[in-house]
């Protein structure tokens, strides 16, 4: 009858040891992740904003004088972060492959103009950025026209800080539901024990000496369920290098290795914290309370 007893009670034990590794690894897995988006989202809303054109067309009488001085102004210019020449020839073929006809046949000449795609760096990607970049350009005699979505760039900026924002609220909400998750393991593997540590603190073991195992075994599954979480944002991580280049996950390394070291942190510091104060709570109650 013991032995059943017995197996009963370490089949609870290893039970309540793996919910808390288990909740441990969900919970800093899920903060790990959030934190790289975080950390991550600026340089991904500036690929984002960076991508935005803006076309500048030239005047049918603009000679090659007149494109490398403006190459060297685009170089020089402070808001430039890539540009491309496009010559009406290469604009006509382009033509021909979005329509699929070619429009010099009925026309009889090229009515394009020869032009430049220009993607500002992020910090001009608002209308007052591209406003002044814009009339930069246009005090270029030999410029036709400067052409570029205005209604875009706000919608981008006004996403852009909204989804911001949201972010930040979820993240301290979650980090906040994250400690009471783990604590909650961690008090339900503890009050399992309450009997033991009531008993140690009657035959006179002082608190920290009570105190001292609980706190070590919840640390090294903390430690357990951290090294997990880390394990899985790298394989995440690595998933999405090799299947999504463009993301350039890798490219911060330092705020990346310094997100997993935090996670490691974070799972040490929680279980101890936790458990410290779970025994703190049993052994302060008075005998009758435990049932």
């Amino acid at each position: 009858m013991s032995s059943k007893f017995d197996k009963f009670q370490k089949r609870r034990v290893i039970t309540s040891y793996v919910s808390v590794v288990v909740s441990v690894f969900l919970v800093l897995f899920l903060l790990g992740t959030l934190g790289l988006f975080i950390i991550n989202s600026k340089r991904l809303s500036q690929n984002f904003k960076e991508n935005i054109p803006m076309t500048v067309f030239f005047k049918a009488d603009a000679n090659d004088s007149v494109f490398k001085a403006f190459d060297a102004e685009l170089k020089a210019s402070k808001f430039a972060k890539d540009y491309k020449f496009v010559s009406k020839e290469d604009a006509a073929k382009e033509h021909e492959k979005v329509f699929g006809e070619n429009f010099m046949e009925f026309l009889g000449a090229n009515p394009l103009n020869n032009s430049y795609d220009i993607h500002l760096k992020a910090d001009y990607v608002t209308n007052p950025g591209f406003g002044k970049a814009e009339a930069q350009i246009r005090a270029n005699p030999m410029v036709a026209d400067v052409v570029y979505d205005k209604q875009l760039i706000t919608l981008v900026n006004d996403n852009i800080k909204k989804v911001t924002m949201w972010v930040l609220i979820i993240s301290g909400i979650f980090a906040v539901i994250s400690f009471l998750l783990i604590n909650s393991s961690l008090r339900l593997s503890i009050y399992a024990n309450r009997f033991i540590i009531k008993t140690m603190q009657m035959v006179g073991a002082t608190k920290s000496f009570i105190r001292k195992p609980f706190v070590k075994r919840s640390v090294i599954l903390g430690v357990i369920g951290s090294v997990l979480a880390v394990l899985a944002i790298l394989g995440v991580l690595i998933y999405l290098n090799v299947n999504f280049p463009a993301l350039e996950v890798f490219k911060d390394i330092e705020l990346t290795i310094a997100v997993l070291a935090g996670v490691l942190v974070l799972g040490v510091l929680i279980t101890w914290i936790s458990t410290h104060f779970a025994t703190q709570r049993f052994l302060n109650l008075r005998t009758d309370d435990l049932y």
